[in-house]
């Protein structure tokens, strides 16, 4: 007899989990509140301008053996076989302090890999610091190394989940706790250290919140290079998709849940905003895990839903879509991002957008990476901002903004805009398409509670969560995405994948291969 799933959010979480099972037989069913496959992997389009919402580049997609290409293998089984990567060119971040070099000036350093590389090249830079970064280099391993004990916490069977949380529990805790500030207290140039939390960007947190170990799992999945999806971030859904209606599932668009069916305190299905209901033996869902107990019965497991509710999420940011007239390689852009702070990294979000510049800002140019791109070059410009800012607005729906919000919209976009272009002066000119959007725009077309970049925030707290666990207290329901695992694509792959393999043990294998 066939297994019927019903998946909830077609992200690269939703999509991994309902791939996996339908290689194991089962006829899923995939709902996406958006009229457009993806998630996260999404691409829109404006004026012949082709834009990515949230893929700038990721890791372990090498052709190669090994870890450098283990992500390229699970997305290549997991899908029709047709996804194709491009690298990134080495480096692939380039940092830049704004009045941090001599007399005020810009001082920048380019990040790429292997790690070795860059802590050889920051020991010439900084030949006073050899011992602190190789105090750091072995903070840095040690906590790669916890990340990969803590991580199957939120996967393991409850009893071994239980077992392990006994035996290691209050090691991984102390070890969640030290932050990258903590971990880079041996430094004793500030610059320096504000070179080596630069990219906090990635995780949405601050160097004096962020976890040591989130820190060294995310960074630490570029160590074999950084890769971009040839054909744009969308080919990840399609190549997925494929494997889903193949295996003869359904994806369906506009499909918004307003509530999971629990009957005898058993997930049975679900209830659309239309009214419409489906039944399945098995829901996961990949919506968030706050969207999850709000779609619950108050009274399912009330003691999960409020430990899961007592999580607050990530921070928000606004993204400024930038289109160009012409070729950006002739301006000297080659594709690396650009991580950029005026004051370092220990403030990330923008507090009122309306006063000032933004304290940092992350610019892509993913369609250089691209080399199936079609159309004009684009980029991609995010400056955490504060969702209070916006709060005022929440309540105002997708396409009936108040005016007073459009007004502000339209200053930000031009101040974001002024902003880029002292940046990058050779391309201020070269603009000729601009759109902003917001936190609310975030949580409108993602669901993402308060605009939230990543899910939940990864703070140590959430790291050590035993709420998170991809096996709800609910049965028949099961968590995916990154609430489960970590954040960004991969880590929402692999939430994904823990909840199909909690249906299917026999897909813990391919977390291996």
């Amino acid at each position: 007899m066939t297994h019927h799933t019903l998946v909830i959010g077609s992200g690269i979480g939703g999509l991994t989990a309902a791939a996996a099972l339908a290689r194991c037989g089962h006829r899923v069913t995939v709902l996406e509140q958006h009229t457009t496959l993806g998630g996260m992997t999404q691409t829109f389009s404006r004026q012949g301008f082709t834009f990515g919402t949230g893929l700038h580049y990721i890791g372990g997609c090498a052709d190669a053996p090994g870890p450098a290409g283990h992500f390229r293998r699970l997305l290549q089984w997991l899908g029709d076989g047709s996804l194709r990567f491009a690298p990134l060119p080495n480096p692939f971040d380039a940092v830049r302090l704004l009045g941090a070099g001599p007399q005020g000036s810009e001082l920048r350093f380019d990040f790429g890999h292997p790690q070795a590389d860059n802590l050889a090249r920051l020991a010439e830079r900084f030949p006073d610091e050899a011992e602190g970064l190789a105090r750091y280099d072995a903070a840095w391993k040690d906590a790669q190394r916890t990340a990969m004990q803590i991580l199957p916490l939120h996967g393991l069977p409850g009893p071994a989940a239980t077992v392990m949380r006994w035996v290691r529990g209050a090691s991984l805790q102390r070890a969640a706790s030290v932050t990258v500030a903590e971990a880079l207290s041996g430094i004793r140039s500030p610059v320096l250290r504000d070179l080596l939390a630069a990219r906090g960007g990635d995780y949405g947190l601050a160097p004096q919140e962020a976890p040591l170990v989130v820190h060294a799992l995310v960074l630490g999945s570029y160590e074999w290079g950084a890769w971009y999806p040839e054909g744009g971030p969308q080919r990840l859904s399609e190549s997925l998709g494929a494997t889903v209606t193949a295996a003869g599932g359904a994806l369906r668009t506009g499909a918004t849940v307003r509530r999971i069916v629990v009957d005898g305190g058993h997930a049975r299905g679900v209830e659309l905003d239309s009214g419409e209901r489906l039944t399945a033996d098995t829901v996961v869902s990949a919506m968030g895990a706050a969207n999850t107990v709000r779609a619950l019965p108050a009274q399912t497991a009330p003691d999960w839903q409020a430990a899961i509710t007592a999580l607050p999420p990530s921070g928000s940011y606004l993204a400024l879509f930038l289109g160009f007239e012409g070729s950006l390689r002739d301006a000297g852009v080659d594709g690396a991002n650009h991580w950029i702070y005026r004051q370092g990294p220990q403030q990330l979000e923008w507090d009122d957008p309306t006063e000032g510049d933004a304290p940092s800002l992350f610019v892509s140019f993913g369609a250089l990476n691209d080399p199936a791109h079609r159309g004009g070059h684009t980029a991609e410009v995010l400056a955490p901002a504060s969702w209070a800012f916006f709060r005022r607005w929440q309540e105002s729906a997708l396409g009936h903004r108040p005016e007073d919000y459009e007004a502000t919209k339209a200053w930000i976009a031009e101040s974001l805009l002024r902003q880029f272009g002292e940046l990058f002066p050779a391309l201020r000119e070269r603009v000729v398409f601009h759109e902003l959007g917001t936190p609310l725009s975030h949580a409108a077309y993602a669901r993402a509670a308060q605009g939230a970049m990543y899910g939940l925030r990864l703070s140590a707290e959430r790291l050590m969560a035993p709420a998170l666990h991809a096996r709800s207290p609910v049965p028949g329901l099961l968590l995916a995405g990154q609430d489960v695992s970590s954040l960004g694509i991969q880590g929402a792959a692999m939430g994904g994948l823990m909840a199909a393999a909690t249906l299917e043990p026999r897909l813990w294998r391919r977390l291996r291969s």
